[in-house]
């Protein structure tokens, strides 16, 4: 489980001052009290040499072995004073620990490489000079072992201070990194979701506007079939006869399209709702749905309803793609329901024109007959919109308004391929 830049902050930052945790504070301060010790003892050789009161010498070592406290806070000034007490022979912790934090720190390598080369050369003059009435040999050996003394005291504490600077940094990118990439997967399954819901609401409304037309049309033939058996009942049997028929054949066929569509809905394996299942969800809908060349018996059912309807088609019809069949027929059965619903008695007329690389269709009706009582359908204003939302899905053109002598028309034209 990882936690994020924010959560290591908050749970990186509970020490005092400059500290980033209490145990970090504890090491200091217990590094500063064993270097002011170190100090305090060798201040007392350095009071002799000195000539200066013993107790000043010890306290002065104390001073300068308490800077260690201040390692993380200002680690050149640390190295400074390390070097600045080396003629002094004290201050050895202090400046292997000064050093290494040096190295490991955040400042320049260039400040870094300065201070350790002064701090290897004061150490080795002072190990040279101290030495060299001491060791009873030539100078090369004093030389030698002079130059391991500094080095030893000094190299070993910048190299592995460089190496955990380094080491430092790099946990650090990789956390960022880590935080940057937690970061975009979060807003990637934003995304997700959001192209998810959106998926779902599409599939929605193209399943709505599917009932809608499977519907709407059967039933408003259904209605007007009923309200003209109902006015011929008792006038004319044998029509009455022949509408009851209609509106059985029309309400099994309204049942048999639900059927079909409600089968392939529930023939679809449950997934997750995307973008890329929004389409697939209605395939066999389009597949097994209406086609252009069932135009002719939708405008006979609207004459045999009682509508005057004229079916003008030019060009021949070619195999059209599945989506585009079914949109065409739609759009004629949606634009003959409203027909139906207000304009009843008007003359009405469906034109079709194949060309090379699209269908074109019309449906306009002549103003209303004043003497047709209107059948009293419902409407939920969603057919025009319904017809627009599949025409321009299709990469086509919509287009409806009422005409000069008070009728409506509807114009739509469907590309071959998209």
């Amino acid at each position: 489980m990882t936690s994020t830049g924010e959560e290591r902050d908050g749970m990186g930052r509970d020490g005092p001052w400059w500290w980033e945790r209490r145990r970090s504070a504890a090491l200091d301060v217990g590094l500063g009290v064993v270097s002011a010790a170190e100090c305090a003892v060798e201040g007392v050789p350095f009071a002799h040499e000195a000539g200066i009161p013993v107790a000043l010498g010890v306290l002065f070592g104390i001073v300068v072995g308490a800077t260690l406290v201040l390692r993380r806070r200002w680690p050149i000034a640390v190295v400074l004073v390390a070097i600045a007490v080396t003629p002094a022979a004290m201050g050895f912790l202090l400046a292997v620990v000064g050093l290494y934090t040096l190295a490991s720190s955040d400042v320049p390598r260039r400040i870094t490489a300065t201070l350790a080369s002064m701090s290897l050369a004061g150490t080795f003059v002072v190990m040279y000079m101290r030495t060299r009435g001491d060791v009873e040999a030539d100078g090369t050996l004093v030389i030698v072992l002079s130059v391991f003394v500094a080095v030893a005291l000094t190299v070993p504490p910048v190299l592995l201070g460089l190496y955990i600077g380094a080491r430092r940094r790099l946990m650090e990118s990789l956390h960022e990194r880590a935080d940057s990439l937690e970061r975009e997967l979060s807003l990637l399954a934003d995304r997700a979701e959001e192209r998810a819901e959106w998926a779902r609401t599409e599939e929605r409304t193209r399943i709505a506007r599917e009932m809608h037309d499977v519907v709407a049309h059967r039933v408003s033939l259904m209605v007007v079939h009923a309200a003209a058996l109902q006015a011929v009942a008792a006038k004319d049997p044998v029509k009455a006869v022949r509408n009851a028929a209609l509106v059985g054949d029309m309400g099994r066929q309204a049942l048999t399209e639900l059927r079909e569509m409600l089968g392939v809905l529930r023939a679809e394996s449950p997934k997750p709702a995307s973008a890329s299942l929004a389409r697939p969800a209605l395939v066999g809908i389009f597949e097994d749905g209406p086609s252009i060349g069932e135009l002719e018996a939708l405008v006979g059912q609207s004459r045999t309803a009682g509508m005057v309807v004229e079916l003008d088609v030019r060009g021949e019809c070619p195999d059209y793609p599945a989506e585009v069949e079914q949109t065409a027929y739609r759009v004629v059965q949606e634009a003959l329901t409203n027909c139906h619903k207000h304009a009843p008695g008007a003359k009405v007329v469906v034109r079709l024109a194949h060309r090379d690389a699209e269908v074109a269709m019309q449906v306009e009706n002549g103003p209303c007959d004043g003497k047709a009582a209107e059948p009293g359908l419902p409407s939920g204003g969603n057919g025009l919109v319904g017809m627009r939302e599949r025409v321009l899905g299709l990469g086509g053109v919509f287009v409806s308004g009422s005409t000069e002598d008070g009728g409506f028309k509807v114009s739509a034209v469907l590309p071959r391929e998209r």
